[in-house]
């Protein structure tokens, strides 16, 4: 059976989202991720019609399918603030933020579920994001909204499958709602997958709590920091805690076939190598 893989990164939307195609394609990317707008500031102008037809042009000229991108919303955004004015400004932007992937037609919004902030317990604030996933379904239609896992870092939730789990459970509209993994994330959080062993044991256990038919794309990364230690911190592969292993692995799973699985490694100037280095890992992988 050939193995279809689709691997890119997160690329550069500087000076226009229609530049976002353009950077996929000169790294060899399969697949990409983006931000439709600056990611540190709460308002963006408008997609007009002339960008979105460059965006359009710049993707057939990519050969990349808008299934195979991952959209990230907002690094401002907490659907599980603890106070309702703030909570509010992050649902208006998140919704903002669906409404320019249709514009772009993009079928997919990768977003951090939310942090508590230690003012709330994690089952409140869960409650809080599951509200704002709900309101945001409510508002706008064709856009899957794809919950990320985190690390645990701070007050941040969703570093156990059960938070992503409780979410799905608690979405009124299943058909749009999906999860990312991060393999940084995952280790950070305490899920090791370094081995073939430790690797089984990690996704056999996500596909029993959140289950593989829910999962909407990957963030490729190795991590600085070590496993269990609750901290983000990205690194290029082979060269963090995680080890090369891993990643052999994802590339050889099937389950794994048809979607986005996006570098968010560090050195964004040996992407195209990253690329290469994955795609020679399986024998029979689509290129």
């Amino acid at each position: 059976m050939i193995n279809k893989k689709f691997v890119g990164a997160h690329v550069s939307a500087s000076g226009g989202v229609f530049n976002a195609p353009k950077n996929a394609k000169e790294i060899g990317a399969k697949a990409f991720a983006l931000f439709t707008k600056n990611q540190r500031q709460w308002k963006a102008k408008p997609l007009d019609s002339k960008t979105i037809d460059l965006f359009h042009k710049n993707l057939e000229d990519s050969s990349i399918e808008p299934k195979h991108i991952l959209p990230h919303d907002s690094y401002l955004i907490n659907l599980g603030h603890p106070e309702p004015q703030k909570r509010d400004k992050s649902l208006e932007a998140f919704i903002d933020e669906v409404n320019r992937c249709s514009l772009l037609g993009l079928d997919k919004l990768n977003f951090h579920p939310g942090s508590h902030l230690k003012k709330i317990s994690e089952e409140e604030c869960l409650d809080l994001i599951a509200d704002s996933i709900n309101k945001t379904l409510d508002v706008t239609k064709g856009v899957t909204l794809v919950i990320e896992n985190t690390a645990g870092q701070g007050s941040n939730l969703g570093y156990k499958f059960e938070h992503l789990a409780y979410l799905i459970d608690k979405c009124e509209d299943k058909s749009r709602i999906g999860v990312c993994l991060d393999t940084a994330h995952l280790f950070g959080a305490g899920y090791d997958i370094r081995d073939e062993e430790s690797y089984k044991k990690t996704m056999d256990e996500f596909d029993k709590i959140v289950g593989f038919e829910y999962l909407k794309g990957m963030h490729i990364n190795d991590s600085k920091a070590k496993l269990g230690s609750r901290v983000d911190r990205h690194h290029s592969l082979g060269k963090g805690e995680i080890g090369l292993e891993a990643f052999r692995l994802i590339m050889n799973d099937e389950r794994l076939e048809d979607i986005p699985l996006i570098l968010e490694t560090i050195d964004d100037t040996i992407w195209d190598k990253e690329i290469e280095l994955l795609y020679s890992m399986c024998g029979e992988c689509v290129q």
